[in-house]
């Protein structure tokens, strides 16, 4: 196949890049591919909503800008941070345009939200399911655009480089090129080979790598992976922010977010005593940023001896919760929980990557050709930690810059000839699947038990050597067995924890969200960790 652009993911960054392209030239060929169904991605599980700065009688850029960087620990380049704020209210009004609707008040103007970190209330939401209603609005206009197809249940194995024509590339080398992707397709069970000019990688997050996540099954570091393997730039990824409130609901996965909305609000966490406990670490309490609030939630579970804390709701009017988070109400319905009299139980789980795909300001990556935007970009907008609702707005205008710059360069690019077909010869179907599945819950058990939200460095290094083990049998199996979705996913969850790893060793401080104990403080050098 060939097609002008390929886009890998139908999340918000991918959906929106397709969108504008497919606007500017109408008889250019898109293709969006995607290994389940185009609406399962991490945007559709985004709760809170999206900051943007819509009142400029209450709210500044100046003011969103220092919340970012205060968040961001020093970490963030704060052009970027600027180029996402002021241009992120036109993205805004772009996906309006588009039909996606956020809340209003009786008078019509946008209801705001506050949440941990922002000092104004800038959050748009549509009720608890905002990212459910951005990527509704994007299909459907997308559906509208015959230069646009979607090939669902496709899982890209790994981009097409010079590499696979014979040349040695490695991470020194100055002018990899990306041709295209190697392509499983899941209904016919054969590699195909898509021949693409601009290839944009909006693959999302990486939280399946942990036991307790936030994120759905799909969210499995395949963009990442696939770049690295192809001696592309990573760049911060030991900045692994967990969510402090998910539902504590042993064994569910993904775990059930509560959004920190619901703190902005008025709800309050407390310890196993009903003690209300944000006051001893943070002067802002509960609308701490989000590493503060884990790290405390984390210390007073390892205080008392108990798996959990409780979110207290009680005091908020029922009808004003009902209509603001009726997914969560519902939630605690379902499983017993009266908001009303009982307290919510929750506890942290992994929920963003803040490093990814190494990328300019232009959403290019170390690879010519290649883009990056959402989740598996960094950007360096979010630094060591992300602001709150910074997410969407991100990918939107990342989207849009990646769309941008490719446009400008599309005529000057051609197709490469002669790429070989994938060889499967001398490969067997797996005898035993165990062997994938246990490997999974071996990786997901190191990555939590070792390199959670506070480390040292005993844990990272027997986490290292478990993973040097569990990527040796990997590969062993990758190269005698036929390619399988879920050997895929194992073999791209090992590489980003081994990432993480990886950069978590490499810095020798404690900033944002890489808590080491054995490096309490903070290093007088600010530098981001590339790998």
């Amino acid at each position: 196949m060939q097609t002008d652009f390929l886009v890998v993911g139908s999340g918000i960054a991918g959906l929106t890049y397709a969108l504008k392209v497919a606007e500017h030239f109408p008889e250019r060929k898109i293709i969006v591919v995607t290994k389940t169904i185009s609406e399962e991605t991490n945007t559709k599980y985004a709760q809170g909503g999206i900051a943007g700065v819509m009142d400029l009688r209450k709210d500044s850029f100046e003011k969103h800008i220092e919340d970012t960087l205060i968040a961001g620990d020093g970490l963030c380049n704060k052009q970027v941070v600027e180029i996402v704020v002021k241009e992120g209210v036109n993205r805004i009004n772009e996906i309006i345009d588009w039909g996606a609707e956020f809340d209003k008040d009786a008078e019509g103007d946008y209801k705001l939200g506050r949440e941990g970190g922002h000092s104004e209330f800038r959050i748009l939401h549509h009720k608890d399911v905002t990212g459910k209603e951005m990527e509704r609005a994007l299909l459907d206009a997308v559906s509208k655009h015959s230069n646009i197809q979607i090939i669902n249940h496709w899982f890209v194995v790994d981009i097409i480089t010079q590499h696979h024509l014979g040349f040695l590339i490695t991470k020194s080398t100055p002018d990899i090129e990306c041709y295209g992707a190697y392509v499983l397709n899941l209904q016919t069970n054969q590699i195909e080979k898509i021949l693409s000019k601009i290839t944009v990688f909006a693959t999302g997050g990486n939280g399946q790598v942990y036991r307790t996540t936030t994120n759905p099954k799909v969210a499995t570091g395949d963009g990442v992976a696939m770049l690295y393997r192809a001696k592309g730039r990573v760049e911060n990824m030991e900045f692994i922010q967990f969510h402090p409130t998910a539902m504590y609901q042993p064994g569910e996965s993904p775990s059930f977010l509560i959004t920190e909305a619901v703190r902005g609000d008025g709800g309050i966490l407390r310890n196993k005593h009903g003690v209300a406990f944000m006051e001893k670490y943070d002067e802002r309490k509960d609308l701490a940023p989000r590493d503060i609030v884990a790290r405390a939630i984390d210390n007073e579970m390892k205080i008392t001896g108990t798996e959990h804390v409780w979110l207290d709701v009680r005091h908020i009017p029922l009808g004003e919760f009902v209509e603001h988070f009726p997914n969560i109400y519902e939630k605690c319905k379902s499983v017993g929980i009266d908001i009303t009299k009982d307290m919510i139980p929750v506890a942290p789980a992994a929920h963003y990557s803040c490093g990814g795909i190494k990328t300019d300001e232009w959403g290019k990556t170390s690879i010519i050709n290649l883009y990056a935007a959402g989740e598996c970009a960094s950007t360096g907008l979010h630094g060591a930690n992300r602001l709150a609702s910074n997410s969407l707005l991100e990918a939107m205008v990342f989207a849009h810059r990646c769309y941008m710059d490719s446009v400008q360069k599309i005529s000057n690019i051609s197709f490469k000839k002669n790429i070989p077909d994938w060889k499967a010869e001398g490969t067997r179907e797996p005898k035993e699947m165990i062997l994938i599945t246990q490997s999974f819950k071996e990786l997901q058990s190191v990555m939590s038990d070792y390199v959670g939200i506070v480390r040292n460095d005993v844990r990272l290094q027997r986490a290292s050597r478990r993973l040097d083990l569990l990527w040796e049998e990997t590969e062993a199996l990758y190269k005698t067995t036929t390619v399988s979705p879920q050997l895929l996913e194992l073999r791209n969850m090992i590489t980003v924890g081994f990432l993480i790893v990886k950069s978590a060793m490499f810095r020798h401080e404690s900033r944002g969200l890489h808590f080491n104990t054995d490096y309490p403080g903070k290093s007088p050098l600010l530098q981001n960790t590339i790998l």
